[in-house]
């Protein structure tokens, strides 16, 4: 309703008022209702409101004026309910939300940081929201991420799915030895890749047909070596010798690509005598041209010890000096004095430790090993190591990578442990082999250490140190 004299409204004709009574204020620069008394609009007129008065943090007792929870800011980002509330937001935005959700961010803020479980939780969130399937082993497969790594998302899960029986393992150390026996492959020339792909398939089924039986199947490197070598042998073949097929191999051939490394002849041979026994049995070549070829003599060990001297060096090293790390004085003890293997010592757990009589428990060693004061003492200090770790992960050696997961040390982190030191745990484990070999029965050392008496001859040198007799023996 409005006057028949005017064109617009009452509601228009004081909105369009006032418009056109604004003006731009010299404060802010935006158009608004200049007030009399202050020159300025209405929000750079009001007055501001009073600050806060800074109040106690919960958990710190800092003083601030912001508050989440009754906790600072910084609190707030490292406090366990962070995650879980995320959870819980997470599970009440999804139609059908599984039900370890929050249980999975509670078991995450356990291992690693709060703010690194929220990313978690992020990346889990886009995956149970996308239109893949909700069970825990699809949800599994799709965290994978591309590449050498499985990621932090597909680690934390598959462990909190394996332990609580909702998902197998996303076995990525057999899709990594899938990928780099393919590499392998694909790295023959092309004539001859098809005899190696089928090699391949037959070493991988006889390895599974071993752990049927129960048997003792081929290890990873066992068949990359293998592999490896009768890939250099089809290039040095279409390279050196211009042949494209296996049936055309000879001896000759044979013998002149093992001249090319003589100090790996054995292995090489080794491993195309499997080749070539496959092939003539799947009839891919009529005669196997390794037959009359001579394996050279065993040279026993030619490996690198240490002195006496340096043995006394190292000792102190890793028993006097509290600035060396933990690990290093740990891995060089136990290695120097026990002869424990990369392998073994990756392989210690918290458990295997007895305090009562002072041994611990060796993977592969039929007994207990028994400690001495300085050993005993080092692992002391790796479990003071361990325990400030705040972690669950059960093996004693724990880094800063495996520090979240239940995953053993790398073999990398180990081979680099004991860089400072200069020395390598081979080297160390070769010393105390041959001084037990010296002093004491192959037989009782092999059973000792459960290795092979045959493999643990080589050990023994032929010679005496003269630096070690007694003059009067000279």
């Amino acid at each position: 309703m409005r006057r028949t004299s005017d064109t617009r409204c009452r509601h228009c004709r004081r909105r369009l008022a006032a418009a056109a009574a604004k003006q731009t204020c010299r404060r802010c620069g935006r158009l608004g209702l200049i007030r009399q008394h202050t020159g300025r609009c209405g929000t750079c007129s009001r007055a501001k409101p009073e600050p806060r008065p800074p109040r106690p943090c919960a958990e710190c007792a800092r003083l601030t004026r912001r508050l989440s929870n009754g906790l600072c800011g910084r609190c707030w980002q490292r406090h366990p309910d962070r995650a879980i509330n995320q959870a819980e937001n997470l599970a009440a935005a999804l139609d059908d939300p599984p039900w370890w959700i929050v249980p999975f961010a509670a078991y995450a803020s356990e291992r690693m940081s709060i703010g690194r479980v929220s990313v978690l939780v992020s990346g889990l969130g886009r995956l149970l929201t996308d239109d893949g399937s909700p069970h825990p082993q699809a949800v599994l497969e799709r965290a994978r991420t591309p590449g050498r790594s499985a990621g932090p998302l597909a680690r934390t899960l598959e462990d909190f799915f394996i332990e609580h029986r909702l998902a197998f393992g996303l076995d990525q150390p057999a899709r990594l030895a899938a990928g780099r026996r393919q590499r392998r492959v694909d790295a023959t020339p092309e004539p001859l890749r098809t005899g190696v792909e089928l090699f391949c398939e037959h070493l991988v089924g006889s390895r599974q047909r071993a752990i049927r039986a129960g048997t003792r199947p081929r290890a990873d490197s066992t068949i990359e070596g293998n592999l490896a070598n009768v890939r250099d042998l089809a290039r040095f073949l279409v390279d050196e010798r211009s042949k494209t097929d296996w049936s055309t191999v000879q001896p000759a051939d044979i013998d002149a690509f093992l001249r090319t490394e003589p100090t790996n002849r054995r292995r090489r041979l080794a491993s195309l005598r499997q080749f070539f026994a496959w092939a003539r049995k799947n009839r891919i070549v009529l005669v196997d041209p390794t037959t009359d070829l001579a394996l050279p003599p065993r040279r026993g060990f030619t490996g690198e010890t240490l002195t006496i001297a340096e043995q006394r060096r190292l000792f102190r090293r890793w028993s006097t000096d509290a600035t060396v790390h933990p690990h290093e004085a740990l891995v060089g003890l136990l290695a120097l004095l026990h002869a424990l293997s990369l392998t073994e010592l990756r392989q210690l757990l918290v458990s295997d430790i007895d305090h009562d009589h002072r041994t611990i428990r060796v993977t592969g060693r039929p007994h207990p090993l028994s400690l001495d004061p300085v050993t005993f003492a080092a692992i002391q200090r790796c479990l003071q190591h361990h325990d400030s770790q705040q972690t669950r992960n059960p093996h004693l050696i724990v880094t800063k990578t495996t520090r979240p997961r239940l995953t053993p040390p790398s073999p990398a982190y180990m081979t680099h442990v004991l860089d400072d030191a200069g020395v390598r745990t081979k080297k160390l484990r070769a010393t105390r082999l041959v001084e037990l070999l010296h002093s004491l029965d192959v037989k009782l050392v092999a059973e000792a250490l459960a290795m092979d008496g045959d493999g643990l001859l080589d050990y023994l040198a032929d010679d005496v140190d003269a630096g070690r007799l007694h003059s009067s023996n000279l």
